[in-house]
């Protein structure tokens, strides 16, 4: 029985959904600093803290929606609406962790620790108010992406290009829309009183509509990151590859090696986007990348390349 609670509690937590945490490294990452021990460690702390509040948060949400999530397909699932944990359980474990999250993260920096509050109240916010009403709903969520890679940089002090931001907004809307179109099909086949009853703001959406939105900014994702990967230098790029390349080869061609990167990039956009049109999935972006190998190792290898690239080859 004891083993069964603490599994439910597990799953009220959704580890899997930590793996979007893992933007906070972006910051890091990219300006070269990662192996950096001080960098690194706050980085990580911080890490671990946006773990811990987005669960307390998660469990907020579950405590909000539990009467809507009993009539939702899979939702319904869930430990609290499932009657797995109750309210007053959750309740405390959402306290808990809440506090805990906040206390850790002021030992990162002052920056950081207003960076969490402001996304706790965005995250709470979206809970009472955003999820229900169109468009804003997914502005509230590809925040949520953005200020994961903002709090990378409010713990580090570093910087992030332009562009990166840019392609990180991109990425977030397109991320966002998806998992709206996903859920939009999933319900598709409901009457649209009781559609309006799951998710408020569905009813306000077509798929058409969703799939400009789509379009609009898988494009823009595309075009933000070529930008990038183009117009960034990394310090300490200096690879000679005379032996290979003739001299009249312009300098500032050798020196773009993030641009290879593009092309996982694109795969990984097309096949997600395969996910969402043919497979009606992608109402959760962690599910779809844990599931579907191809697009796994497809973001693993782009990993790898941006390692390589920015520590090996620089």
């Amino acid at each position: 029985m004891k083993i069964k609670i603490l599994y439910d509690i597990f799953r009220l937590l959704r580890p899997r959904q930590w793996i979007k945490n893992l933007a906070i490294f972006a910051t890091v990452t990219f300006t070269g600093q990662l192996f950096e021990p001080d960098t690194f460690e706050k980085v990580f702390l911080g890490f671990l803290v946006f773990c811990s509040l987005s669960s307390a948060i998660y469990v907020v949400n579950d405590i909000i929606d539990r009467d809507k999530d009993k009539k939702h397909p899979f939702k319904r699932f869930r430990p609290i609406p499932s009657g797995d944990v109750s309210v007053f359980l959750a309740v405390i474990i959402a306290f808990v962790l809440t506090v805990g999250s906040f206390i850790v993260g002021s030992m990162v920096t002052p920056a950081f620790l207003l960076l969490l509050l402001v996304y706790f109240i965005l995250q709470i916010l979206y809970s009472m108010f955003f999820k229900n009403i169109a468009v804003a709903d997914i502005m509230a969520i590809a925040a949520g992406y953005i200020l994961r890679v903002y709090a990378g940089e409010f713990a580090t002090g570093l910087h992030i290009s332009v562009w990166l931001l840019l392609t990180t907004i991109s990425l977030s809307l397109f991320l966002a829309i998806g998992k709206r179109r996903s859920e939009l099909t999933l319900i598709s086949k409901y009457p649209p009183a009781q559609i309006k009853m799951v998710r408020a703001s569905l009813s306000h959406y077509s798929e058409r509509l969703l799939d400009v939105y789509a379009s609009i900014f898988a494009t823009s994702t595309f075009i933000s990151y070529s930008l990038f990967t183009f117009l960034e230098n990394p310090a300490g790029f200096k690879l000679s590859l005379s032996i290979l390349m003739p001299e009249f080869f312009p300098d500032f061609f050798q020196r773009k090696w993030l641009m290879i990167t593009i092309f996982p990039v694109v795969y990984g956009l097309m096949r997600y986007l395969q996910d969402i049109y043919e497979k009606h999935e992608g109402e959760s972006p962690d599910k779809v990348l844990l599931s579907d190998k191809p697009l796994l190792a497809t973001v693993c290898l782009w990993i790898i390349m941006v390692l390589v690239i920015i520590y090996v080859v620089g």
